[in-house]
């Protein structure tokens, strides 16, 4: 298989001296074309850190790091926005939607600020697929938390991103609603042909995977 993400020699560090902390300290990986993929870890042991730099959201001390065909240590900031905005989907724990757009709004907003025209027929095929086909119209606060982290998970998809990436995705949500999201997002990844990579702290989701990854004290283990 294909592997869409190559890091290698990945580091980052913070302060110096005594004050020195390795958020990340010499991470190699591949993640393969088509998985779903979980990354696990306790709290502070890199994995968002590391989730941040596959975003290009943050730049390595040291490291390479190929989504694809591109090297993101190669992009500067303006680049690395463009590239974020066409090729990665984000998902984040606390939704990201915009109060005063609707669902429909919050969806295509990503896509239009790139000047480009969101496929209407493609992103009505997620809405109904994420039973939010009714709800276009609504705004976030009328929505149920399981109900905006899908509308999250619509606008993540609607670019047609190569790359999805989850952090904690289902930390605001009961487990009931937890198992609804990681079930669609597992369905989405094969339904839309989108790569997934997620941090999550619950075992039984990341069981779910297609392959775990444990991180600790920023070294894979």
């Amino acid at each position: 298989m294909e592997a869409i993400v190559q890091v290698k020699g990945l580091k980052k560090y913070y302060g110096k001296g005594e004050a020195l902390v390795k958020a990340l300290d010499g991470v190699d990986l591949e993640i393969e074309r088509g998985k779903f993929t979980a990354i696990v870890g306790t709290s502070g042991s890199g994995k968002s850190t590391l989730l941040h730099m596959l975003g290009g959201l943050d730049v390595p001390t040291e490291g390479s790091i190929r989504i694809g065909e591109q090297e993101l240590t190669d992009l500067n900031s303006e680049q690395a926005t463009i590239f974020r905005r066409k090729q990665i989907g984000f998902i984040f724990q606390n939704y990201n939607l915009i109060p005063v757009l609707n669902v429909w709004e919050n969806i295509v907003f990503p896509i239009t600020l790139d000047g480009q025209k969101p496929d209407r027929k493609f992103i009505m095929e997620i809405l109904r697929f994420l039973g939010l086909d009714d709800k276009s119209d609504r705004l976030p606060n009328n929505l149920s938390g399981g109900q905006q982290q899908r509308v999250a998970i619509a606008r993540a998809l609607a670019s047609k991103p190569s790359l999805i990436l989850a952090d904690e995705p289902t930390g605001n949500l009961d487990s009931r609603t937890s198992d609804d999201v990681v079930g669609l997002l597992k369905v989405t990844g094969k339904q839309f042909h989108q790569t997934i990579v997620m941090i999550t702290h619950n075992p039984e989701i990341a069981a779910s995977a297609d392959r775990v990854i444990r991180i600790e004290d920023g070294r894979i283990v």
